[in-house]
């Protein structure tokens, strides 16, 4: 293939798998475009990196500048919801390459007459495009360049700053070269900070053995958002199956008046459009999430594709299922657990283009409840494709509709899910406890290409996952566990009545709950404060009003003289806000270290003061080393420091 351009433009980032997937990205943040651009000799190349949205149809543009090497950055700013469309174009700048040459020339005494008249060609076609002002100095140059009489004026302007800018400003861009077009997906900003809350509707009852409604969730509302929680999750609530019913604890056996599992879904009283008829009505639904958005809390429903042996679908849609030669269905299974009150959806079924609809449409029939966040069930489990597809049909006409993706599972498996359209991403932080587990994670989810695909949301606990470390474990890990939790991550989630009031009861040898609220209705005493639910309240306000916690990239790890303490930098992108964050890993013993300060990333130098303001005690200490002593007690075992400089 015959090609005459000759600017090389290689190495474009960010892209995702040669830009198969989109990067991500929320309103009003930057995308930072870095590539290779290269040339042929030693001409003089410019480059620039062209965005617009989906609804645009003309390019904008910023010009990258060169870093090192052939190395190239610029930036832009996602201002729209919806996709942006962004690429790279080089060229080779024959003006400034010209005006390059004859400062080269000018500085060796040598007589650039030619050189001059050669000038004027690149400066007539500018003369076109250039305002008042500047038309005026491009003719005064045109005539100087010109007139041997006013060589030394010539040579003056030839070189000038400002003839420079005008080439700059006015690039003439002859066979440009440019990349193949990426796309990024721009959410609102919740999809890159939230703060879940998630409690079982049945047991939000103030009556010991009644099974709660959404008028007594409506109750607690006050008393979540008071905590500082914006998204309050709810397990599926949509009628149990009665078939094949799990008793309590898990047994296979359930007694009359066993609740089941919410997971079950589907019955007599309908399937997944259809609300559990104890827990109230359609209306009764709608009026709580009013009231939850009146508080600032959106409402997160659980999307869960199974269905309980007598779901509606197994009478009506039997072809959505695979049946063996006996005539049953094999339950569900996820090694070790079983399900033995669930159907798998038979994804291969020939009626996959109705079963596809009807997922779709269980979706827009929330979504018209006022539904715009989606927790969604073991997702692993369901083809890839099937996501991709039915993501991008909700996001067509409801952009604001956010999808968390429960997959506690392989690491590409999850990643995986990300690229093909999750908002957020359930991730291994419940399991990682150590110094170094917490650091090698953060470094994989910040510093590799998951950073522009992935948004991480970290959990201490579900109602599945009641980790080792959490069973028997005092006050201060459950302190320690969310402040990481919450200063690592700007999405974060708790399961809450079981976390704040410190209920650990283990099944001996497993990460599960015994006696666990997934199989009966429990009744909690609301009205407790503890020290832990103030500690809670205090870091979901500090997050809320500082921009360094509601990202999660943005982070530095920094040497402190102890395996059991944690420090860690974080900053806004404009460096407007900048903390401190340490973290005592110990739950028993005070723990001392010396902390080194990132001077360089802070723009200060050695011996300069800063002060460090403690958000929670509202402690101030004075640094003027690099090196400073900390010391955290179990009592309160971490800092969230704002830097003053």
């Amino acid at each position: 293939m015959l090609n005459q351009e000759r600017v090389v433009i290689d190495a474009v980032s960010p892209q995702i798998n040669c830009g198969e997937f989109f990067i991500k990205r929320v309103v009003n943040q930057n995308v930072n475009v870095n590539a290779h651009v290269l040339v042929d000799g030693h001409d003089v190349i410019a480059a620039s990196v062209l965005f617009k949205h989906e609804k645009e149809r003309k390019w904008n543009e910023v010009r990258m500048h060169h870093v090192v090497n052939d190395e190239w950055s610029a930036s832009f700013v996602v201002e729209k919801q919806g996709f942006y469309d962004y690429k790279v174009q080089g060229w080779v700048d024959y003006a400034l390459n010209w005006q390059h040459g004859i400062e080269r020339k000018i500085d060796d005494n040598q007589h650039v007459k030619s050189e001059l008249l050669e000038g004027i060609t690149y400066l007539k076609p500018i003369v076109k495009k250039a305002t008042k002002e500047e038309q005026d100095y491009l003719n005064y140059c045109i005539d100087c360049f010109q007139d041997e009489e006013k060589y030394n004026e010539a040579i003056q302007e030839a070189q000038s700053r400002a003839l420079h800018d005008i080439f700059v400003k006015y690039p003439e861009k002859l066979l440009s070269n440019e990349s193949k077009e990426l796309k990024v997906y721009v959410d609102r900003k919740k999809a890159l900070f939230s703060t879940w809350y998630e409690f079982f509707p049945r047991s939000a009852s103030q009556n010991e053995g009644e099974h709660g409604t959404f008028k007594d969730c409506e109750r607690l509302l006050p008393r979540i958002a008071e905590m500082g929680f914006d998204t309050l999750y709810f397990p599926p609530i949509h009628p149990i199956g009665e078939v094949n019913r799990k008793g309590k604890n898990n047994t296979t056996d359930a007694k009359e008046g066993d609740a089941g599992s919410a997971w079950g879904i589907g019955s007599k009283y309908g399937g997944h459009k259809d609300i559990h008829p104890k827990l109230g009505n359609v209306e009764d639904f709608k009026s709580l999430v009013k009231k939850a958005k009146d508080l600032g809390i959106e409402v997160a429903m659980d999307y869960a594709l199974q269905a309980a042996p007598d779901h509606p679908w197994v009478k009506d849609h039997p072809d959505w299922f695979k049946w063996r030669p006996d005539g049953t269905v094999q339950y569900a299974e996820n090694p070790p657990k079983k399900y033995q009150d669930i159907l798998p959806i038979y994804w291969e079924s020939k009626d996959y283009k109705n079963l596809w609809k009807e997922c779709l449409d269980i979706l827009m029939y929330w979504i018209d409840c006022g539904i715009e966040v989606f927790r969604v069930d073991n997702p692993h489990t369901k083809p890839y494709y099937f996501w991709n597809w039915i993501i991008e049909e909700v996001k067509k006409q409801h952009p604001d509709v956010l999808f968390l993706a429960e997959a506690f599972t392989k690491p590409k498996v999850m990643q995986q899910l990300a690229k093909q359209g999750y908002t957020q991403s359930y991730t291994y932080f419940t399991w990682r406890n150590t110094k170094h587990e917490l650091i090698e994670y953060m470094t994989e989810l910040t510093q590799t290409d998951q950073r522009e695909y992935m948004r991480p949301n970290f959990w201490p606990n579900t109602p599945d996952i009641n980790p080792y470390h959490l069973q028997g474990a005092n006050e201060s890990k459950y302190i320690q566990r969310y402040v990481l939790a919450a200063t690592l991550s700007s999405n974060i989630g708790i399961y809450g009545p079981v976390y704040e009031q410190q209920i650990d009861n283990a099944i001996p040898g497993k990460e599960e709950y015994y006696m666990s609220e997934k199989f009966e209705v429990k009744h909690y005493n609301w009205d407790i404060q503890n020290k832990l639910t103030a500690i809670i309240t205090k870091v979901n306000s500090i997050r809320h009003k500082h921009e360094a916690l509601q990202q999660t990239n943005n982070i530095k790890f920094c040497h402190i003289e102890n395996n059991n303490l944690l420090a860690y930098y974080k900053w806004n992108d404009s460096k407007t806000d900048e903390l401190l964050i340490i973290v005592s890993l110990e739950q028993y013993y005070a723990q001392q270290g010396t902390v080194q300060i990132p001077l360089q990333d802070l723009g200060v130098n050695a011996g300069q003061q800063i002060t460090v303001t403690d958000l929670v005690t509202e402690s101030s200490y004075n640094w003027h080393n690099e090196w400073n002593f900390i010391e955290l007690h179990p009592t309160l075992p971490f800092h969230i420091f704002k830097i003053n400089k």
